[in-house]
């Protein structure tokens, strides 16, 4: 299946580090971002395994959950776990999923169908669209979806912001500008009339252009 923004993320049940989960059932009435991994023991990988260990209190903060797969055993993933914490000095306290059948890259659109089985004698090559991140609303549907190339590292701290920015605008029915920061001004969608932007912002925004309204952020 074509995964889209507003599509609802697909269930499944795993094997993790944390024992059997169902996504569903594990994501709760928080976000959740599933991030994914094309084999253990590579090295950009491990960077960001780790980068997201340290990252992962503000995560918490904001009632978004952390889970990684990688196409290997989850007894791979303990032994890799020792390497993230020993060379990224971050300890991985969220799960990591074996997805070890190719199941979830199949049903979250990030291997083909032709894929086979099993990951046994598969490379990270053969594996490489196996790079999307995804931050899943409490609705279970799909807010974000970003691949990077093996040879690129991710930048989570853009993840974190993006998060912001999805809980600011489904909270206060807000957009947000290009490079938006918390605490930045936002914008006030065109599909909310001034009328309505009046009772919603009685301090008033600046026009400068009728489909471009700035406003300060929402409390």
């Amino acid at each position: 299946m074509s995964l889209r923004i507003n599509s609802i993320a697909p269930d499944f049940t795993a094997e993790t580090t944390q024992g059997t989960i169902q996504f569903h059932e594990w994501i709760g009435d928080g976000y959740a971002i599933l991030f994914s991994h094309p084999k253990d023991f590579t090295p950009v990988c491990t960077t960001e395994l780790g980068f997201m260990a340290g990252l992962k209190p503000e995560f918490d903060k904001r009632n978004c959950k952390i889970i990684g797969l990688s196409v290997d055993p989850v007894t791979n993933h303990g032994k890799w776990a020792a390497d993230i914490e020993e060379t990224q000095g971050h300890k991985v306290t969220y799960p990591m999923i074996g997805d070890t059948e190719l199941k979830v890259a199949k049903l979250y659109d990030m291997l083909p169908e032709e894929a086979g089985d099993s990951c046994e004698g598969r490379t990270a090559a053969d594996n490489a669209t196996v790079r999307t991140v995804f931050i899943i609303g409490p609705d279970k549907k799909v807010k974000l979806m970003l691949s990077y190339p093996m040879s690129t590292g991710r930048n989570f701290s853009e993840i974190l912001r993006a998060l912001d920015s999805i809980q600011l605008t489904a909270k206060h029915n807000v957009a947000t500008p290009v490079n938006w920061q918390n605490g930045q001004d936002v914008i006030i969608p065109p599909a909310v009339s001034d009328e309505a932007a009046k009772a919603k912002f009685p301090g008033g925004w600046k026009t400068l252009k009728p489909y471009l309204r700035v406003v300060s952020q929402p409390e």
